[in-house]
């Protein structure tokens, strides 16, 4: 704080900023009651909050994608774990465990920071595991007696152990993410990022090769399940010690407050349509692919363990922006959440920038580079889904945002209508059309549903992106480096994509500085970085004084 103090106290200019400036985004109409709404110290928290919880999701789900990707080597490497068939009953679980939540997490991240008691918290944090661990068991029993059945019909006979053991995977899954959900609405994104996003990948990975070291057994179909139950089982273990260690220190034992029950599941029944219906739409064409095309399953999701990359960024910032934004609006600060809202969408380009264009003009490069030459030839499944994944990303944590302003009915109407859109393109196109029909229905029911939510929140809360700070630094770096690619993809080999993706990256922060496109927002985000590194970002200064930009 000493350090930053010395630059002249940015944070009360950018203040002032605020109260003079028209902001690009549509808030103007806002300024002369930004006095009486918001605090410099309030915005610059948040964003020193969002900062922070961004950047350790965003690395964590970097180790991720990582992690899955040994694992999905070593899988694919292993004729005997039968990678489409594992990859197809993990779709299969993704599903179950959509409908096994009951949308609780979401509303338990949202409840928590919306609440203005400890007794209401309490309260929502008991009802809350007290329902999970019913859905859990019932998942169980349910999958163990059905499986047998499921795998007959469907004519799949691995299906039968897969479902058995996907069952614990699911269990325990369920229970992990409520208890980093309930840390989610104290801000406090570290359970999720170590446990789920780092340790149980890990485990998985680490139970594989350990298999590898014993050439006599080998990764067999029935270890690899067994291997990915016992990581999530582990994974919920350390976290019911993590909690138990750390959740008193926000929440001590003492009396709870009942009302708060029935306000949490009124809230929870919208997000289950959500969750449900996301699930259908991130994974209904994986599904009908397998029915018809199963074969091709594996194939496709190197594709949209890709074009997952690309949301990776955006993805981390909503995790985080839930809890920021509903403080903001029970502190009754719409303007906060519009700030911070378009400032650190614009700067998440900085990251889905360079792997849209990589993906898109560099495709078999790309794929040949992470997934190795087997896969260089599926092009088009690849460049469809990255297209809409990127066209979500640069609508911003539109859905986070609507489940902190409380909306959830109208954001249950967004996912369905994406849901059926995803089931219905692929039953429509897969058959003929295989992976490239299923890519197709994934990529425009994603983007879909990203528009629905920013148009409702543009409507009714004033959110604006599309200003000349967000457009003129975005086609000042794409044009040029779309010709690049374009004139030059050929000469470009696969050991120069992640550099080239940093200086795309680097040239899209030049591009704000030279062309002045920056904004309030811009300031002071500058300011909750320095205040998080416990000192100022002299370069960043240098080179806004060098463009020109006070």
């Amino acid at each position: 704080m000493a350090a930053i103090a010395r630059l002249g106290s940015p944070f009360e200019v950018c203040y002032a900023d605020l109260v003079a400036t028209h902001l690009t985004f549509g808030a103007s109409r806002d300024s002369g009651s930004i006095l009486a709404t918001t605090s410099t110290t309030e915005l610059r928290d948040g964003l020193t909050t969002v900062t922070r919880g961004t950047l350790l999701v965003f690395v964590s789900t970097i180790c991720l994608v990582l992690l899955t990707f040994v694992s999905r080597v070593v899988l694919v490497r292993s004729p005997s774990a039968d990678w489409n068939s594992f990859s197809l009953e993990l779709s299969y679980a993704s599903l179950l465990i959509a409908v096994a939540n009951l949308g609780l997490p979401s509303a338990v991240a949202r409840s928590l920071p919306h609440a203005t008691t400890d007794p209401e918290r309490r309260t929502i944090v008991r009802w809350s595991a007290l329902a999970t661990t019913g859905s859990a068991g019932l998942v169980v029993v349910a999958l163990w007696l059905t499986a047998p059945v499921v795998a007959t019909a469907l004519g799949i006979p691995d299906l039968k152990v897969g479902l058995e053991f996907f069952s614990i995977a699911i269990a325990t899954s369920l229970g992990s993410s409520l208890i980093a959900a309930i840390f989610r609405g104290y801000s406090n994104v570290v359970p999720y990022a170590l446990f789920l996003q780092i340790l149980s990948p890990a485990l998985f990975v680490a139970f594989l090769l350990a298999a590898l070291l014993l050439p006599a057994r080998g990764i067999s179909y029935a270890y690899a399940l067994a291997a990915y139950a016992l990581a999530n089982a582990v994974t919920l273990v350390a976290l019911v010690a993590y909690a138990a260690r750390r959740l008193p220190k926000h929440l001590p034992p003492g009396p709870h407050a009942l009302e708060a029950r029935s306000r949490l599941f009124q809230f929870t029944a919208p997000l289950f349509v959500v969750s449900v219906m996301l699930t259908l739409a991130g994974w209904g064409d994986t599904v009908v692919l397998g029915v018809y095309h199963p074969a091709q399953v594996g194939t496709y999701t190197a594709s949209l363990t890709l074009a997952r990359l690309v949301v990776v960024g955006i993805s981390s910032l909503g995790y985080i922006f839930l809890p920021v934004a509903t403080r903001f609006l029970r502190r009754g600060n719409p303007l906060a959440v519009r700030v911070t809202y378009a400032t650190v969408t614009k700067w998440m380009l900085a990251f889905s920038m360079p792997l849209f264009f990589l993906f898109v003009f560099l495709p078999q490069r790309s794929l040949g580079l992470v997934f190795g030459p087997a896969y260089s030839a599926v092009v088009v499944p690849l460049q469809l889904t990255v297209a809409g994944a990127f066209a979500a990303t640069i609508l911003g944590p539109g859905s986070t945002t609507q489940i902190a302003y409380g909306r959830v009915r109208l954001l249950a109407i967004n996912a369905s209508v994406a849901g059926v859109i995803d089931v219905g393109l692929a039953l429509a196109l897969v058959p003929a059309h295989g992976y490239v029909g299923a890519a197709v229905a994934w990529g425009i029911s994603t983007f879909v549903y990203a528009a629905l939510c920013l148009a409702e929140l543009a409507a009714m809360d004033g959110i604006r992106l599309f200003g000349r700070h967000f457009v003129l630094p975005l086609l000042a770096t794409s044009i040029p480096f779309a010709l690049g690619l374009l004139a030059f993809r050929t000469r470009i080999p696969e050991w120069t994509l992640p550099p080239l993706g940093l200086a795309m990256a680097g040239a899209f922060v030049l591009v704000v500085l030279a062309t002045r496109s920056v904004d309030d927002g811009d300031r002071l985000l500058l300011g909750a970085v320095e205040e998080m590194l416990g000192r100022p970002v002299p370069l960043i200064r240098r080179l806004a004084r060098w463009a020109g930009v006070r």
